[in-house]
């Protein structure tokens, strides 16, 4: 199965099942915004990754370093969790 397939069916499990039970450091974290879903894209230099994701319906992008990918083992259609903890959120009106 390549990664666009998990990716589709990472969508239709979103659909259906609260992703947080499969974060397990979900009750054990201080940041309590955290959005599980599947790596959609990873683009490596020596250094640096840009790493995309895609949790439900939001596209999420990281900056990481290349050897923390490597030791993760993140690649299209790998599951992982997108930990959010920020001292300036803006929130817009709709």
């Amino acid at each position: 199965m390549d990664g666009a397939q998990l990716v589709k069916i990472g969508q239709d499990i979103a659909a259906e099942k609260d992703l947080d039970s499969l974060d397990q450091g979900a009750q054990h974290r201080s940041a309590r915004n955290h959005l599980t879903g599947l790596v959609t894209k990873v683009t490596s230099d020596k250094v640096m990754s840009q790493v995309e994701m895609l949790c439900g319906p939001f596209r999420i992008v990281s900056l990481i370093s290349t050897e923390a990918v490597e030791e993760l083992g993140f690649e299209v259609g790998s599951m992982a969790t997108a930990v959010i903890k920020s001292t300036n959120v803006t929130i817009e009106g709709v």
